[in-house]
């Protein structure tokens, strides 16, 4: 296939994979009446995607498959199990205890989708590549919400068709990859385990720098996404007079995310990768801020264009660090370092976000993202300390 063709289909892989993080999300409703799960269920159901993410990652970055083999076949792989486990949750035999498992399988499936898309990009595009990451993290957004649209939009389909169809998607997503992405040109084979890669990895300043923002950067996402939702429901019930559409809203903050992430590997091109990606993380940061001042606003036109605006700059400089990641780890390790970056990063995320849900319970709704903004300072002082001395 020629190079120019090798970026959509990479970016349309991605998003059909991705689609299976939360499939599971859509039908909630329905598995908690369905299989008679207490009300704390579709918490413990997400969770255990994330940590099946965390463990995955962890095992591909120590086993290094990425970097040990063609990584078009390794996604293959984890797509086609992905789409099984996701579908056996279909299964009327299924228990809680089963369908935790179920689910978090699918996330560990998720770990040789995600950063081994990437992977495969920083193969093929080492000039310009800030701005494929762009493309590839857009489509992960999109992918991400994409069982809410078939759900919403398919005239009625049953939970189960709905996770069937999802599967399907993914399926078709891996074997796209694999039959029209071959081994890319700037892709190095590694040839056995490293075990102490891991150290070797930080000991670089400005792969440990932009490992440290990319940490900071996911403080602050995923908690600002997970929450998003009770913070629109919190403000309709704070002004009685303005009500805003929870799901609807929500979609289009998160959403929103998809486009800036393109939009952002474009200015990297004329701003730099680094200096854009503190820039939108200073942006964030400055949102996190602000909060509670649009928070108490009266007009719900005005606190949901700044919730759009929060959610593009939330998520734009996440292709940012994964290219300073790619651009600054050895070609041969490469698969690996973005791998084990991850890993960190979506382990954060579980602590950010208990962090706010214990923090509902003690603080007003209008102050509850302030703590967010820790990610924020350390992310843009890493960056600083890395790349701008």
């Amino acid at each position: 296939m020629h190079k120019k063709h090798i970026l959509p289909v990479i970016v349309f892989s991605q998003f059909c994979c991705t689609s299976l993080w939360f499939a599971g999300n859509s039908v909630l409703p329905e598995l908690t009446a369905v299989f008679g799960f207490p009300a704390s269920a579709p918490g413990h159901l997400t969770s255990a995607v994330q940590f099946g993410f965390i463990v995955g990652t962890l095992v591909f970055a120590l086993l290094m498959l990425a970097d040990r083999f063609p990584p078009a076949r390794v996604f293959l792989g984890s797509a086609v199990c992905g789409a099984v486990f996701n579908a056996a949750a279909i299964w009327e035999g299924n228990t809680f205890g089963s369908l935790l498992l179920l689910r978090f399988l699918t996330g560990f499936c998720l770990a040789g989708i995600y950063p081994v898309g990437m992977k495969i990009a920083a193969d093929y595009f080492a000039a310009g590549l800030g701005k494929s990451l762009g493309w590839l993290v857009g489509a992960l957004v999109l992918g991400t919400a994409f069982p809410h649209f078939i759900r919403g939009f398919s005239g009625g389909l049953p939970w189960k068709g709905v996770l069937l169809a999802v599967s399907g998607l993914a399926l078709g997503g891996g074997l796209l990859m694999w039959l029209f992405v071959p081994n890319g040109p700037f892709r190095k084979a590694s040839q056995r385990v490293n075990p102490r890669l891991f150290l070797q990895i930080f000991k670089d300043k400005k792969l440990r720098g932009a490992a440290f923002g990319y940490f900071g950067h996911m403080w602050e996402l995923y908690a600002f996404w997970a929450f998003v939702p009770l913070a629109i429901s919190a403000y309709n019930a704070t002004n009685l007079t303005e009500n805003l559409d929870v799901s609807q809203s929500a979609f289009l903050v998160i959403g929103s995310g998809a486009v800036s992430c393109v939009l952002g590997g474009y200015a990297a091109k004329r701003l730099g990768t680094a200096r854009t990606a503190a820039g939108f993380l200073t942006l964030s940061g400055l949102c996190c801020l602000l909060s509670p001042f649009f928070f108490l606003q009266n007009s719900s036109v005005i606190y949901l264009v700044f919730l759009i605006f929060w959610g593009m700059t939330v998520v734009a400089d996440s292709p940012l660090f994964s290219t300073l990641v790619a651009q600054n780890a050895q070609p041969e390790t490469r698969g690996t370092a973005l791998t084990l970056v991850n890993c960190v990063g979506f382990a954060l995320t579980v602590f950010s976000i208990q962090l706010l849900g214990n923090l509902t319970e003690i603080v007003d709704f209008s102050c509850l993202f302030l703590v967010l903004s820790a990610g924020a300072v350390m992310g843009v002082l890493s960056l600083r300390k890395a790349f701008f001395r």
